[in-house]
Parts: C-alpha cells; structure tokens; sequence
C-alpha cells in the first residue's frame, strides 16, 4: 500500500529521507555497472528492441527507454551482462515493476 502523508512535491519527508538514505547504501549508478561500457550495451539493445514488450503485451506501441533486467543482478557481473536477462521496457514499466519487486526504494 501507499504512502498516506500528504506532500507537495513526489515525496513526503520520511520518504524523501529513507530514499536518500536508500542512495547512499547502494553506491553510484557507475559503482553499480552502469558505466561507458553498459551505456553503449544499451544503445545498441534499445535499437535492435525499440518498443516496450510489457506495453506491447497489452496491445499498446510505446517505445521502450529502458534496458531492463528481468531477474534482479544484485551486483551478479554474469547476471548483469546475460542478455537473454534483458528486456526492453518503458520508463512507466520499469517504474512499475521496480515498486512491486522492491517496494519502491528497491528495498525490502
């Protein structure tokens, strides 16, 4: 369920806390593997998959702005480079699927 405190802004102030505190714990984008070398990976994913396959199995056409893993790497090198664990998805899929896999904050 959501949060019930009301706010102005995307966040309320515990939340805005606990998602600052979620940053620091788990290290820059580029401390995660998303460096030179993936930015270019997906480039070229994207291009060869250029729509959302979760819009795409509803019968919507949304271009996909996401490399996605399908299965969570947790910092796994194999998992992250697997492309068979890669799909193209929109930003509103990934935002989606990361709050019902993580709770929001990608923590549990």
């Amino acid at each position: 369920m959501g949060c019930r405190n009301l706010t102005r802004g995307r966040y309320c102030t515990e939340h805005t806390q606990e998602k600052h505190s979620y940053d620091r714990y788990r290290g820059t984008a580029s401390q995660r593997g998303y460096d030179r070398q993936w930015r270019k990976a997906r480039l070229g994913f994207l291009r060869k998959y250029p729509l959302c396959v979760e819009c795409l199995k509803a019968d919507k056409v949304e271009a996909a702005t996401v490399v996605d893993h399908i299965k969570p790497h947790k910092g796994n090198k194999e998992l992250f480079w697997n492309r068979s664990n890669w799909q193209a998805i929109c930003k509103c899929c990934h935002d989606s699927k990361t709050v019902r896999e993580d709770g929001g904050f990608g923590v549990k």
